[in-house]
């Protein structure tokens, strides 16, 4: 492997400190040395300039998992300056599967993530990681395990909560995936299968969880006017059973519900006040993004989509759920409608697979429904149909002031949580996410220095997910780099979210330039990182 000299750069270490001139040495995929003027002999040289110099982005919350199996480069994350990325997450994981389960966890991945093929479902992270380095991969990948995945095998799409023999299938399961080095569990409880999970479970599977000593990661129940109990019901879990938890991307979702994030920060301070280990991801863009189903409540889904269909075909039941999403629950505690909350003219339409339906990508759903003379909402039941359920959609449902508290507390870092679909107009946050942090946030707006911007992006989640030689740009550490300009920015937009960002020139893989003078390279150093070591006995 060929040594690299970045020669004058300005350091951000990843810690948070300030910036300072260094060179740094790069040998053997591991930083060398950091101090000024470094030997040159025997190196290839890249003069940094004015250049900024520090660990590669970690992205703490993404769904890439069957992206890293088609597209093994992932130039939309290297661009970024990301070397590492955590998959797994809101419950959906390609793996484990049983013999029994493999076909109901491959379409329960399609429903989030469009068609996703029988052999990019898995019976374990091991067949996962070999399958991925056999392959090879451009950046390194972090794995959770789904909780859907385990549900799946233990019990099906069952509406009903799990029998004991059921929780021990499933805790099997997690603490086979966990010995083999999976970063910890992630539970969707909006998602079914996993939101008809019930404290007995979770709390089970949580105990394995910090047995291991790994991180309890969780979409709670509600991001709407039930978000503070949703987060209370989740540091009851972390209280219960010991784990260390990552609630993920904390927001207040609609109108009705705006100033919600302070108190859910509130109640955050509170347990960690009280010794509980937590903290939260969020990424900085004001809309979320989902699948059409989640435009439904999760109890009518119940069985998975046979069982859906069947219901929107019945006329009775079909008038029950168009009153559900558009008017909201007659009971002001139970779930609330997404749609009663921010209307159809606030879901964009990202991604669909039915040829017959792809030309409203890129519309509002009023706007797609005019198109196509229909009732939004029948137009909604057309996608679950000839989409079978696997529409991507965009919901701008989000309050500047919560995005700001969030995203500047001491217990957030960043995480795209992007949804790749390639050939559909996903949300910006897939492309843009972290040049966003350094330049609208960070430069443009002011929300925190730069310094602490990149914090949140290296050292704070290399911390949550045990990855003890990354994030910190220190010597005999992974050479995992990011050089990139002071005029980084991020150009994916709404309108227009699949274009690459301007600023991130170099990136560096365990030692091994990933992205050059601005280019892929090709290259694939990039490996199935492990948790940390496990603790149990």
């Amino acid at each position: 492997m060929t040594e690299s000299l970045i020669r004058r750069a300005r350091v951000i270490d990843g810690t948070g400190a300030p910036w300072f001139r260094a060179d740094v040495r790069i040998a053997a995929g591991r930083i060398a040395a950091v101090g000024p003027d470094l030997p040159v002999a025997g190196a290839r040289v890249v003069e940094a300039g004015d250049r900024y110099l520090a660990p590669g982005f970690i992205d703490a919350h993404c769904h890439d998992d069957a992206a890293f199996l088609r597209e093994p480069t992932r130039p939309e994350k290297v661009l970024q300056g990301v070397t590492t990325v955590v998959v797994g997450n809101c419950s959906f994981s390609l793996y484990p599967a049983r013999p029994a389960s493999a076909e109901a966890l491959r379409l329960h991945f399609s429903g989030l993530l469009g068609e996703t093929a029988p052999d990019e479902v898995f019976d374990s992270l091991d067949a996962y990681r070999s399958t991925l380095h056999g392959r090879g991969i451009g950046p390194n990948l972090v794995s959770l395990v789904g909780h859907a995945a385990l549900r799946l095998a233990a019990m099906g799409y069952d509406d009903r909560p799990a029998t004991p023999a059921e929780v021990a299938a499933m805790v099997a399961l997690l603490d086979a995936q966990l010995a083999a080095g999976a970063a910890g569990l992630s539970l969707g409880l909006v998602y079914p299968p996993s939101a008809y999970a019930e404290a007995p479970e979770m709390t089970a599977l949580a105990e394995t969880v910090r047995r291991h000593g790994r991180v309890l990661a969780a979409h709670v129940r509600s991001y709407e006017a039930g978000l503070v109990g949703a987060v209370d019901e989740f540091l009851g879990l972390l209280r219960a059973s010991g784990a260390a938890g990552l609630l993920s991307h904390l927001q207040s979702a609609g109108r009705p519900n705006w100033g919600g994030v302070p108190k859910a920060i509130a109640r955050l301070e509170a347990a960690r006040a009280e010794g509980l280990d937590v903290s939260f991801d969020m990424y900085p863009y004001p809309a979320g993004s989902s699948y059409m189903l989640q435009l439904l409540p999760p109890e009518a889904q119940a069985g998975g989509l046979a069982p859906l269909l069947a219901r929107l075909h019945d006329p009775a039941e079909r008038a029950a759920l168009r009153d559900w999403v558009e008017r909201g629950p007659a009971d002001p505690h139970a779930a609330q409608s997404k749609i009663s909350l921010i209307g159809w003219a606030n879901v964009l339409v990202s991604g669909v697979g039915a040829p017959g339906l792809k030309r409203f990508e890129g519309l509002r759903m009023d706007a797609a429904a005019a198109e196509a003379g229909l009732d939004p909402f029948d137009l909604m039941v057309r996608f679950v149909e000839d989409d079978a359920g696997q529409t991507a959609i965009v919901m701008f449902q989000l309050d500047e002031a919560d995005l700001r508290a969030a995203c500047t507390h001491c217990l957030h870092m960043f995480g795209s949580d992007g949804l790749p679909r390639p050939g559909t107009r996903p949300h910006p946050r897939a492309y843009g996410t972290f040049p966003r942090v350094i330049g609208k946030l960070a430069r443009a707006d002011g929300w925190f220095g730069l310094e602490e911007g990149v914090r949140r992006m290296t050292s704070m989640p290399a911390g949550r997910f045990g990855l003890a030689d990354r994030g910190v740009l220190r010597p005999g550490l992974a050479a995992d780099l990011v050089l990139f300009a002071d005029d980084t920015i991020d150009r994916a937009t709404f309108a227009d979210p699949v274009q690459m960002p301007h600023g991130i020139t170099d990136v560096w893989v365990a030692g091994e330039a990933v992205v050059e003078d601005g280019a892929v390279t090709g290259r694939l150093p990039g490996r199935v990182l492990c948790g940390p070591p496990s603790i149990t006995g």
